[in-house]
């Protein structure tokens, strides 16, 4: 995966969130952006994704310069996984992976169908495929959601906080899940405020705070961070942990 993004600016209004914003990475598979809350995590992924545009500034993703792509041409070659489920409500998970392998990738049903079903296999989740959503553990359905954007064969994933929502337990369920992406070197890029999580789950870091790009660089800039922002990150998650 190779990420440029040169002089990025966003804001809402009058209110600024992504200031200046350049990197230029290359050869990366799972990458995670991490910071406090209010940094521009989220809103850098969604001008990745292309959800949003940039106010300004120049982002490529792979081969995909983001403001001479169509959007929908985009999407069909890229993942996204947001916070909360989106699935289906009235499908069943078969059917919610399978809808979009029909309709907008032309599977024939019988193609589609066996895409799904593999993928539920390998994910262990062969035995909701004829469930509705609601039947689903939080989890679970974060799961399937995952599923779902593997199932178009992305270029790039983007998740957005997928565990957010999960309670200790069901957030293993889903890293779990992450982790055979990485293991299967699937291109990623995630969003979470969980520092253990980002580091079992990604090879490469970036950190923000305030709207920019501190430091990044691969995971074991945890253990000797050089900016000042970082270690004061990392020193209060490590003490949040030890109160939690």
């Amino acid at each position: 995966m190779e990420l440029i993004l040169k002089n990025v600016m966003k804001s809402y209004g009058s209110t600024p969130v992504l200031k200046d914003v350049s990197i230029h990475l290359e050869n990366k598979f799972a990458v995670a952006i991490i910071g406090p809350s209010g940094a521009g995590k989220s809103t850098l992924l969604r001008l990745l994704s292309k959800i949003e545009e940039t106010d300004s500034g120049t982002i490529q993703v792979n081969q995909h310069v983001l403001n001479e792509t169509l959007s929908d041409s985009y999407y069909k070659q890229i993942g996204f996984v947001f916070q909360s489920h989106t699935l289906f409500p009235h499908l069943s998970v078969l059917k919610n992976i399978t809808l979009v392998l029909e309709k907008v990738h032309k599977k024939s049903k019988q193609e589609a169908n066996e895409i799904a079903l593999n993928l539920l296999r390998k994910f262990d989740l062969e035995d909701q495929a004829n469930k509705p959503p609601h039947q689903l553990s939080g989890g679970q359905s974060q799961r399937v959601s995952i599923v779902r954007s593997l199932a178009i064969q992305p270029e790039v994933l983007f998740l957005d906080e997928p565990t957010s929502s999960l309670d200790p337990v069901l957030k293993q369920e889903v890293l779990r899940t992450i982790l055979k992406l990485k293991d299967d070197h699937a291109s990623f890029v995630i969003v979470t405020h969980e520092l253990l999580f980002a580091k079992k789950a990604a090879d490469y870091l970036i950190f923000m705070k305030d709207g920019q790009i501190i430091e990044h660089g691969d995971i074991s800039i945890l253990a000797k961070p050089q900016s000042i922002e970082l270690r004061e990150f990392l020193s209060n998650e490590f003490i949040d942990c030890n109160q939690s």
